[in-house]
């Protein structure tokens, strides 16, 4: 296993504490949740540096077991760094070349808000906003678990956790109306900055 460095959970903003409809105590909890996955990434990357490769097996050895853990791990650090850092914003129309793209790939703002609805809907863990790089289009994607990202080559632009941490303090069971809140506290200009550090092609 080559040398690794140990990584820190990325601050929480405090524009994160002001949302409308998503708790103060939701986003606490929410963030602890993600500080431990930094925390599982770091101490499964130790493991890994001792691992004895040689009894790699994949009915079971302690390789596989790391290894599989680390992209739950990781992709829970992933999933909520985008989740956090998108929220904080006043929702509304996306505009900018977000409002571009999903004008041009899903017809209108409201056919692409009530697909990802539906497809949070429909999930267990995660729904995705995500451009995919070979057809050159969005889509929204369905993730079921940290570790099930929505399609290789595809870039997540809009990160929907549907997992019951993400809503249960507020909302119960209802999971319809977290979405919505959800959707009123997007920064559209965050999701622009992505789309401008990617490269992704608006036209």
């Amino acid at each position: 296993m080559t040398n690794f460095v140990e990584i820190r959970p990325r601050e929480l903003k405090p524009a994160l504490h002001e949302l409308d409809g998503i708790s103060r105590a939701t986003i606490d909890a929410h963030y602890r949740l993600y500080q431990g996955y930094v925390a599982k990434r770091n101490e499964i990357l130790g493991k890994l540096a001792e691992v004895e490769l040689a009894t790699a097996n994949q009915v079971y050895s302690d390789l596989r077991a790391l290894k599989v853990d680390l992209t739950f791990a990781i992709g829970g650090i992933k999933n909520h760094e985008v989740y956090f850092e998108h929220l904080g914003g006043e929702g509304g129309e996306p505009d900018g070349a977000i409002g571009a793209l999903i004008e041009r790939d899903f017809g209108s703002a409201e056919a692409w808000s009530a697909d990802l609805k539906a497809s949070g809907m429909a999930a267990r863990g995660w729904a995705w906003t995500a451009y995919d790089w070979d057809e050159a289009r969005l889509f929204n994607y369905v993730g079921d678990a940290q570790n099930t990202f929505p399609v290789w080559n595809a870039t997540p632009l809009v990160a929907l956790d549907v997992y019951e941490h993400a809503y249960f303090l507020d909302y119960q069971t209802d999971r319809g109306a977290y979405i919505d809140a959800f959707l009123r506290n997007l920064d559209w200009s965050v999701v622009n900055g992505w789309i401008d550090a990617y490269r992704i092609p608006v036209a």
